[in-house]
């Protein structure tokens, strides 16, 4: 059988993460230990009062049929939540739309919203599934560049204002996965106010919200006065309570954007298993206690290695917020060069700054996802590399 690949999958480039796979399983049959901190994907299980109640709902016979949508126990649970850590409300019934992680309604939405050849404002450097379902709508991205001496925030004013009108989307993520900064909520009044000028729909990507440290508090867009009217937030349970094979996010804002997806959504799935959405629910209601021990944990994490790395010669800023450290690399490399180094030299496995993105070059991202010990020996492995001894 002969077949030609669709122009669309065509048009996704070989993932950095498989080559990075590739070299690293190359590494390992020579013999040499790797570690592996390029993926963001929690190390550790849900705490137990999950894991039981999963259990629990497992066993049940009546569990096993189609949900279709997220359940009204879950909705009340998210908006609970949102009061309680955000100071935001929202209706239940009409502005919220479960999700099977929020990168399912990340990839998706693009198509309920953009047409063929519409421009969508992505950051850059960004998460890459932003990209991907940017091309799956057909539309096309803009990118706004995440600087340093911006704060790593988007400049609304260096948008051009004939790329502005014709935007039918822009996407954030504070704090952001592969930078990890912060926005406050002044900046986003600003982008409630940008697009509200040019008639463009905000997508807010929080699925750090709960990983936040030196005594800062995550802020919701949705608190911006006027959020609802132009936007979205998604948010996800993968990160805050390591239950990302559980595969449950959702979406709220909204109430037209909302219903858009969520039609959409209809003629995909048929819904969350039953027991998942239970021990979600039980997460979101019982679980502040495990919220800020995690968050305890990858700040000490980050301390670690960041401290670490800086006696070594790698002057790295601590980050403020989730998973990941973003590292400015020495100026003789490029991102994909200063990786594969690390891995040849240190048996060290990072994802260079420009998988994310051009503006990403000159950078590599870190993820905080072994245990202190072995972000210790990576650390070690590092220094004996010789790599920082120029």
């Amino acid at each position: 059988m002969v077949f030609t690949a669709s122009k669309l999958i065509q048009s996704f480039e070989t993932n950095i993460f498989s080559e990075l796979a590739a070299f690293k399983k190359e590494k390992q049959a020579q013999g040499t230990e790797m570690i592996d901190l390029s993926i963001g994907s929690p190390d550790l299980p849900p705490p137990k009062f999950i894991v039981d109640t999963l259990t629990k709902y497992v066993q049940a016979p009546d569990q096993y049929g189609y949900t279709l949508k997220g359940t009204k126990e879950f909705h009340e649970a998210v908006k609970l939540f949102y009061e309680k850590h955000y100071g935001v409300t929202f209706n239940p019934e009409t502005e919220i739309v479960q999700l099977m992680g929020s990168q399912d309604g990340l990839l998706h939405l693009p198509m309920t919203i953009a047409d063929e050849g519409d421009l969508i404002l992505v950051p850059d450097p960004g998460y890459t599934a932003y990209e991907a379902g940017v091309k799956m709508a057909k539309a096309k991205a803009y990118p706004m560049p995440l600087l340093k001496e911006n704060g790593f925030l988007p400049d609304l004013e260096a948008i051009p204002e004939h790329i502005a009108e014709k935007a039918k989307m822009m996407i954030l993520n504070f704090p952001g996965n592969p930078v990890p900064a912060l926005a406050d909520l002044s900046f986003f009044e600003r982008v409630v106010a940008f697009a509200k000028k040019y008639n463009i729909v905000v997508v807010h990507d929080f699925a750090y919200s709960e990983l936040i440290f030196d005594g800062n508090k995550p802020i919701s867009f949705l608190k911006a006065n006027g959020a609802f009217d132009v936007g979205v937030e998604f948010n996800s349970l993968s990160k805050s309570y390591n239950m990302a094979g559980c595969r449950i996010g959702y979406m709220i804002g909204n109430a037209g954007i909302v219903s858009l997806l969520a039609k959409l959504k209809s003629n995909l799935d048929y819904g969350v298993f039953a027991p998942i959405q239970k021990a979600a629910t039980t997460a979101l209601l019982e679980g502040d206690e495990f919220l800020k021990e995690n968050n305890k944990r990858y700040e000490s994490r980050r301390n670690v290695l960041v401290e670490g790395l800086q006696e070594i010669g790698w002057n790295i800023e601590k980050p403020s917020a989730t998973m990941f450290v973003w590292a400015e690399i020495p100026k003789d490399y490029t991102s994909k060069q200063f990786a594969f180094e690390l891995m040849e030299r240190a048996g060290v496995v990072v994802t260079p700054g420009n998988a994310f993105g051009p503006s990403g070059e000159g950078y590599v991202r870190i993820a905080l996802v072994q245990s202190e010990d072995v972000l210790k020996e990576a650390v070690r492995k590092i220094r004996e590399s010789g790599i920082f001894n120029k």
